[in-house]
């Protein structure tokens, strides 16, 4: 069982990226999924959780309005599209698979997570 993350890199403030999660070894659909992040010297925080069925999501309110998590079950995948970036949207992201159904912003609720992807937002 296996989650990759993937496509960070380095953008300007204000630019957007597209981060996608491919789920491989099993399938996804009756968990859901989230976005995480880890900034360097800071401890891992919530981004955005979607449910099973993609029909509802949760954000942080530090990235509500400027990010969209989507998913498509029938690929196995999960998105994170990251708009009006800022430079301290910088850190690692992780996309995790859920023990619940339902959408959740606690990292306890997780039980598969994936290696990460490094996006850098410069000022």
């Amino acid at each position: 069982v296996q989650l990759q993350a993937s496509g960070g890199g380095l953008v300007q403030a204000g630019d957007s990226l597209r981060l996608s999660c491919t789920a491989s070894g099993r399938t996804f659909s009756r968990n859901a999924m989230g976005w995480f992040r880890q900034a360097p010297g800071k401890e891992r925080e919530f981004v955005a959780s979607v449910s099973f069925d993609g029909r509802r999501t949760y954000y942080a309110d530090s990235v509500k309005g400027r990010f969209t998590i989507s998913r498509d079950n029938a690929n196995n995948m999960v998105y994170l599209q990251m708009n009006t970036l800022k430079p301290e949207d910088t850190a690692v992201y992780y996309c995790a698979a859920a023990r619940t159904l339902a959408e959740s912003p606690f990292a306890r609720n997780y039980n598969f997570w994936g290696q990460g992807t490094q996006v850098t937002v410069s000022s």
